[in-house]
């Protein structure tokens, strides 16, 4: 089977095994899940992920992050830009999630990075989707 939005697809088993509690949550490798998991963990809202490889297309092990009363760190993932709508914004209309409390997930010409990272390069691009 094939999918049509792999980025969709990964936030959704995201939002699914932190809501039940899961420690690890399995996703289809490609390039751009990648980047996204390594946005979460350097912005702390994963501990840490890994890729199998299983022969085929690969697999991408996310580990999720818990506070000390077993809440999820992650309270609401969602995507912004879909393949039916993109939505690109140049560095000074990046959005600010919760005031700087959440993060927002941009694709760049410099690669996938916060809206943080995107503000010190000064790069603007597609915001793929939003944290906190």
């Amino acid at each position: 089977m094939t999918l049509s939005d792999p980025i969709a697809d990964m936030l959704t088993r995201i939002r699914n095994a932190a809501r039940i509690g899961r420690e690890h949550v399995n996703i289809k490798a490609s390039n751009i899940c990648e980047g996204i998991a390594g946005v979460l963990k350097k912005s702390g809202y994963i501990l840490d992920y890994d890729r199998i490889d299983d022969g085929c297309q690969g697999i991408i092990r996310v580990t999720l992050k818990y506070d000390s009363d077993g809440n999820s760190v992650i309270h609401e993932i969602g995507r912004t830009s879909k393949p039916g709508r993109r939505v690109y914004s140049p560095v000074g209309d990046l959005p600010r999630v919760l005031g700087g409390m959440g993060i927002s997930i941009v694709s760049t010409s410099k690669g996938v990075m916060s809206d943080n990272e995107c503000r010190q390069a000064n790069v603007g691009g597609e915001i793929l989707c939003t944290v906190s």
